[in-house]
């Protein structure tokens, strides 16, 4: 009966993939991210914005991401530490926690803001998640240690923080060099939303909404990653020193799922990047290749939803793919980015996953990449978008770092 199951599934995929418009992106064949479900062709933005963006949204929230809530309404912000004075007097550091139900023993989560103190008015911003504590992010002997739950590793004993993971993802997060740029920047740790392990949704923001688990779209881990992005942003708009206009999300390898995500369900969002993100962030599943669908679903089976589980061993086959969620950020800026040893994450994938949502980008008159074929290595192609490949592993860089402001200096003070 199992083996007549799946066969009946993979008639429908086939059934559906076939019936389906498409479009070629280099070699590849992918679902036509312009088409509606109707088989109607998108030609104008009215057209985008009013029926096939808000009929993507619903598709990925049904069949992969989950449903999310919405900003709850008892939520509160509680500036708990203002110092003038950080990182030998170039920053202003803020930590704010966030109580999700308004409550302090309800689930909550805390933001690390840095502002520059040579910048006047109102400042733009680079907001993400990190993996393992705000305190990990810098040295800043002021940073509250994360006492949630964490994966140990550096400073990292028996799943708690010690005063030794001060700094240990410094290397990721060049604080000072981003403070110099002119820019704020914003972390929570991903944890505090969510923790990053199958525990049927019992200790993140998941509790809140009991109504959003036991079915078939329920509230995932990269879904609340994504939704807790959102609810920081909620507080920088309330921030007087922060242009709420001007930030951009910003994730690495699974939390460049969550920024990717966020950035197309959250249009507040100015600007994404999404770095090594792989699968379920930029690489497209019709690119075979690195991680896949299966190992998703059974490495990290709490990330999406119980829908995405029928997937399982039909990537090929989906009527739906990654460009579609990139196309969901036009006509807002995007950059994405991959490192040639990062072979789980595809690099070639991501960059057509990138391609392939230009025709969106297109409506909106917005120029493509100056590339049809896949880059050489740390030879950057920028037009509106952005891509590179770097050499080197899974990681976030120098390199990287120096493209990605490079890349908001043209977006946000270029472009008064």
């Amino acid at each position: 009966m199992k083996s007549l199951s799946t066969y009946l599934t993979l008639l429908l995929f086939i059934w559906v993939t076939t019936c389906s418009a498409q479009q070629r992106v280099g070699k590849i064949i992918v679902p036509d991210v312009l088409t509606l479900q109707n088989g109607n062709r998108v030609t104008t933005v009215k057209q985008w914005r009013e029926q096939r963006r808000p009929e993507l949204i619903s598709l990925f929230k049904q069949e992969m991401y989950g449903t999310s809530p919405g900003r709850p309404q008892a939520m509160i912000f509680h500036v708990f530490d203002v110092d003038r004075h950080a990182l030998n007097g170039k920053a202003t550091r803020k930590q704010i926690t966030v109580l999700f139900n308004g409550k302090e023993d309800g689930p909550k989560m805390d933001i690390l803001l840095y502002l520059p103190n040579h910048v006047k008015g109102k400042i733009p911003a680079v907001v993400g998640l990190n993996f393992n504590g705000n305190q990990a992010v810098s040295a800043d002997p002021g940073i509250r240690i994360d006492t949630n739950w964490m994966s140990n590793s550096k400073g990292v004993v028996n799943n708690h923080a010690t005063e030794a993971s001060r700094g240990s993802e410094a290397a990721q997060w060049p604080i000072e060099t981003i403070i110099s740029r002119g820019y704020a920047v914003a972390t929570v740790y991903r944890g505090a939303i969510d923790p990053d392990f199958d525990d049927g949704f019992k200790n993140g923001v998941q509790a809140l909404y009991p109504e959003l688990q036991n079915r078939g779209d329920n509230f995932a881990t990269i879904a609340a990653w994504a939704w807790g992005l959102s609810r920081a942003l909620d507080y920088l708009e309330t921030d007087k020193a922060i242009d709420a206009k001007k930030v951009a999300v910003f994730g690495f390898s699974r939390l460049g799922k969550a920024a990717l995500w966020a950035g197309a369900t959250d249009e507040r969002f100015s600007l994404v990047i999404s770095n090594e993100s792989g699968a379920g962030g930029a690489k497209l599943f019709h690119f075979t290749g690195g991680e896949d669908i299966a190992r998703l679903n059974s490495h990290f089976p709490h990330w999406f939803d119980q829908n995405f589980k029928k997937y399982t061993g039909h990537d090929t086959l989906l009527p739906f793919d990654q460009h579609m969620v990139i196309a969901l950020v036009a006509p807002r800026p995007m950059y994405v980015a991959s490192a040639i040893e990062d072979t789980n994450s595809n690099p070639e994938a991501e960059f057509w996953g990138l391609k392939a949502a230009e025709p969106v980008y297109q409506l909106y008159g917005k120029q493509q990449l100056p590339a049809n074929s896949f880059p050489a290595a740390n030879a950057p192609v920028k037009a509106y978008n952005a891509y590179h490949v770097r050499t080197g592993k899974h990681n976030v860089t120098p390199f990287d770092w120096e493209q990605y402001l490079s890349f908001m200096d043209e977006h946000f003070k270029n472009q008064q």
